[in-house]
């Protein structure tokens, strides 16, 4: 009998295709992310228009959970729920792209804006808090709640199990309540800032945005949840594509006029309104919901100019450095702005968005390149290797 032909010869198990999806949404997300904290900076200007904030700061709000979404859709889609999980080999590869990044990038920024800003590097305690918490530079944080997924990723993979369209709503409503009661809770929040600042509680509640990884269940669930059942979710979204379509516009429509209202009805400050309006109020919920089916079905099914894919599949490609490179390039362009005398009007503010996203792009695209002699380098910045040609 040959080696093909013997029983003990293990079989190999079928690679499902690539679904180009996935990395479209990454590029758009990380995109959006760019917008926001651009947004940031355009806010400083006292004359700021309250539109192009609200294109920047609140129809962009989708970005980083459906970073969750994708995340777990990646996940979930490549693995056998039904199969015991080998939880130590899943870790170490997940520590290698998201943990080892985390850390060096966390040095890296606490090294630069010690030296930029003049602040020093932090004593080892204060150090301790900033990596746990994910504060080493504003868009770390992500990588911590990632890092909590993965670490309770046998609880994704049983509730996944579990799951039902019931047992999704029911947790969609549960999702809905805990982040209305974390965001808006007069007495939760009033006794966090009561606490004293030597309070060891206090930090922990503070920046509890940056590690309960409980404000993003329902829509890490979601995305396995439709990863494993992914027949019918193609079929749901190619019978659906005209109401998909429609919940995602209503949606944005919600979130926009709940940011209008706050501007011109409640007298909020740009500043106070998207502090409000964001992606945990119940409206910014719906459209988080809303954009993760709608990105699907238009990547999956839409038509759309064919000369888009190329760019898209760039976008996505180099999404994760650009999402953490960027801020770099934030700091020395605003301050080139600042010294010029420039203000961030509209026009500068939108040149100025474009201006960082391709800078992010091109650094990503140069240390790829760089990664594929030394794929260390893949390693410690972005947790990707090159692949073996």
């Amino acid at each position: 009998m040959s080696e093909q032909e013997s029983p003990a010869a293990a079989p190999v198990k079928k690679r499902k295709p690539r679904l180009p999806a996935i990395e479209y949404i990454r590029g758009i997300a990380m995109m959006g992310v760019i917008a926001i904290h651009v947004g940031s900076q355009y806010l400083m200007n006292q004359t700021a228009n309250v539109h192009l904030i609200a294109l920047l700061e609140v129809a962009s709000r989708f970005s980083v959970p459906i970073f969750f979404f994708i995340s777990a859709f990646g996940l979930f889609y490549n693995l056998d729920i039904h199969e015991p999980l080998d939880y130590r080999a899943f870790m170490k590869k997940r520590f290698r792209t998201v943990l080892i990044p985390y850390l060096v990038w966390s040095a890296f920024y606490l090294l630069h804006d010690g030296l930029f800003y003049g602040v020093g590097f932090p004593d080892p305690l204060h150090l301790i808090s900033i990596l746990f918490f994910g504060t080493a530079k504003y868009q770390l944080y992500f990588l911590v709640i990632l890092i909590w997924f993965y670490l309770l990723m046998p609880l994704w993979i049983a509730i996944v199990r579990r799951a039902g369209k019931l047992s999704l709503i029911l947790l969609f409503v549960a999702q809905l309540g805990f982040d209305y009661w974390s965001s808006f809770s007069v007495a939760f929040n009033t006794f966090v800032y009561a606490l004293p600042d030597h309070s060891l509680l206090k930090p922990f509640l503070m920046y509890r945005l940056n590690y309960w990884v409980v404000h993003y269940v329902f829509i890490f669930v979601l995305g396995g949840y439709l990863a494993v059942h992914i027949q019918e979710f193609q079929r749901f979204m190619k019978e659906n594509r005209r109401a998909i379509t429609v919940f995602f516009w209503a949606s944005l429509v919600w979130l926009l006029a709940y940011y209008y209202q706050l501007i011109f009805e409640t007298g909020y400050t740009p500043l106070e309104t998207i502090n409000t309006a964001h992606q945990l109020s119940p409206a910014g919920l719906f459209y988080t919901l809303a954009s993760s089916v709608f990105f699907f079905t238009i990547f999956t099914y839409q038509k759309y100019p064919g000369w888009l894919n190329p760019i898209l599949h760039q976008l996505g490609r180099h999404s994760y450095f650009a999402y953490l490179v960027h801020p770099f390039f934030i700091t020395y362009a605003a301050t080139l702005l600042q010294k010029s005398g420039h203000l961030m009007t509209a026009p500068v503010t939108i040149a100025f968005y474009f201006v960082i996203l391709g800078l992010s792009i091109i650094a990503a695209a140069l240390c790829r390149k760089l990664g594929e002699r030394l794929s260390i380098l893949n390693e410690w910045t972005i947790g990707v290797y090159p692949r073996k040609k």
